[in-house]
């Protein structure tokens, strides 16, 4: 759960809903063909459930005490360049986060771990 404070209230934000608004967005960006598994609990659910599609598949959120830090596992289109797809991507993320939340966003991190033809 993120909480922050504003002067209206005690905000709280539950993590599954940053992955699930990142999980439909990144993978609209140019370039970025689909996400890839974060971690094992990810590879075997992906595994076991081949034909669903989970939306915090390659999504990971934290809350830091100066802003939110985000992590992203790519599947990208060969023969793109990378850094313009990636910071395409950072752009987009860092946008909506905070336009949708107010939070501000520390870091994005974006791991391109595979490439498809």
């Amino acid at each position: 759960m993120v909480k922050f404070e504003n002067p209206l209230g005690t905000i709280e934000i539950k993590e599954e809903y940053f992955s699930e608004l990142l999980g439909s967005i990144v993978p609209t960006c140019f370039g970025v063909v689909g996400m890839a598994n974060r971690n094992t609990f990810q590879g075997v659910r992906s595994f076991f459930a081949r034909k669903t599609q989970y939306l915090d598949q390659g999504v990971s959120v934290t809350r830091e005490p100066d802003g939110l830090v985000i992590e992203l596992h790519i599947v990208v289109t060969y023969g793109l360049n990378i850094s313009t797809v990636v910071r395409n991507i950072v752009e987009k993320v860092r946008y909506t986060i905070e336009e949708v939340t107010g939070m501000n966003v520390k870091k994005v991190d974006v791991f391109v771990d595979d490439m498809i033809s």
